[in-house]
């Protein structure tokens, strides 16, 4: 496996879940390169450190903008996902009230939707975070996400 230290500012993608052992804990972060959604990265990333864990499970909320450094290891195979461990953590800035009572993510398998109370409209990705298109309304988000897995082989 090969490792390269990295440090990413990205925003929190999913509410922080334990992992698998005592003290550490995983996560997703968007990071946005530029100002275009097409461009986001979503981060899988974990942490060992016990202290880190504890502020990303009982602090830290989805839209929070994070500061964070590690390592990233790139699998030795093409089709398991890279991981980036963290060793340090800082919060950048918070979510605004307002996106968090406004704005849901949620996801759909292997894809997942943004729901804003301001419009019908559901931006849709795979949760590689490749854009898949905008549904016009919740209701039509299945047939967009049927219509990108025939036109992709059924892949996310």
């Amino acid at each position: 496996m090969d490792t390269k230290p990295l440090t990413v500012d990205g925003y929190l993608n999913t509410v922080p879940a334990p992992g698998d052992a005592l003290g550490t804990a995983r996560f997703q972060l968007i990071a946005s390169p530029t100002d275009d959604a097409v461009d986001d990265v979503i981060w899988s990333c974990t942490t060992g450190n016990p202290r880190i864990a504890h502020v990303l499970l009982t602090e830290i909320q989805p839209g929070d903008l994070l500061h964070v450094s590690g390592f990233l290891t790139q699998p030795d195979h093409a089709a398991e996902p890279a991981r980036l461990t963290i060793d340090a953590l800082e919060v950048l800035a918070t979510a605004p009230a307002r996106t968090l009572q406004e704005m849901v993510l949620d996801s759909y398998g292997d894809y997942v939707v943004v729901f804003d109370a301001d419009t019908d409209a559901v931006p849709v990705f795979t949760s590689a975070g490749h854009w898949v298109g905008m549904a016009e309304s919740p209701d039509t988000i299945g047939t967009l996400i049927e219509i990108h897995e025939r036109v992709n082989g059924g892949d996310a």
